[in-house]
């Protein structure tokens, strides 16, 4: 069972880190919150890497841990897990992420939104169901785009953003809008954030991305025209960065740091 409190996951002080996409037994949780138990939202959902039932349960944010518990931000445990060289979500980091994604939207789904009733879970698929007007509320999943940005001489765009630690440089990413296409967000929000132009995208990788409910589409393009002039609202700097002088880079197990790596191995180029 994964146990979640607020962004964070909640743990006995004697798991290892590499034991966080592992869970804990649901013995193990019921024992220490034996009273408070029945108030924990607990849920049960299938996998979607292959057979298998993913039970989690979110924790209250104020809710005092047990003695003998911590708790580590999901973001960091993600991290300690991955070598980022797979973001496809699958296997027990994937099995996480699923659990924390769900935790976080049956928080958000409390209530219908049309009616005001207090939700439900249907009884047939994973959905949220009103007993008084019957609306069916699903998992929601929100669309993003992230781009490697190529320049002909070899280097690549990394760009701070005002939300990021101090020092760290990451890709330009965006949200996808109705009646857009993932390639047209990809020249957008690169052309809003950046003031490029850019051409031959093409998409890499995707990644489920809770936080709080992303799929990450990642994609490379080749730089066409423009030179970077960040937007002051997002973006604080952006710079062509070689492969033999980078910044502080965004951490394992993120679909950025899976396309720079891509990038700095050599397998991303384009034909001239």
């Amino acid at each position: 069972m994964f146990l979640f409190q607020g962004g964070s996951l909640a743990l006995r002080d004697e798991t290892p880190d590499a034991g966080l996409a592992q869970g804990l037994p649901r013995e193990t949780v019921r024992e220490a919150f034996r009273e408070a138990f029945k108030d924990l939202d607990a849920f049960e959902i299938p996998a979607v890497d292959g057979p298998g039932t993913i039970y989690g349960a979110s924790l209250g944010e104020k809710d005092p841990l047990p003695p003998g518990w911590r708790t580590i931000p999901v973001r960091q445990g993600l991290s300690l897990l991955s070598a980022g060289k797979t973001v496809d979500g699958r296997g027990p980091v994937g099995r996480m992420l699923r659990a924390y994604h769900i935790a976080q939207w049956r928080r958000d789904a409390a209530f219908c939104g049309s009616c005001g009733t207090r939700n439900t879970d249907a009884p047939d698929e994973l959905a949220r169901l009103c007993p008084a007007c019957g609306r069916r509320e699903y998992p929601r999943i929100s669309p993003a785009v992230i781009t490697i940005i190529l320049h002909g001489d070899g280097r690549a765009l990394l760009a701070h953003n005002k939300k990021f630690a101090p020092g760290v440089y990451s890709l330009i990413a965006g949200f996808n809008e109705a009646g857009e296409s993932l390639e047209a967000t990809v020249a957008r929000e690169i052309r809003e954030e950046v003031g490029l132009e850019v051409r031959d995208i093409r998409y890499i990788a995707s990644q489920p991305w809770p936080f709080p409910n992303s799929l990450m589409l990642g994609f490379a393009a080749r730089h066409a025209s423009g030179e970077p002039r960040p937007d002051g609202v997002e973006i604080e700097d952006a710079q062509w960065f070689s492969p033999d002088k980078l910044p502080q880079l965004p951490g394992n197990g993120s679909v950025s740091r899976y396309l720079i790596n891509a990038w700095l191995e050599g397998k991303l180029s384009f034909s001239p």
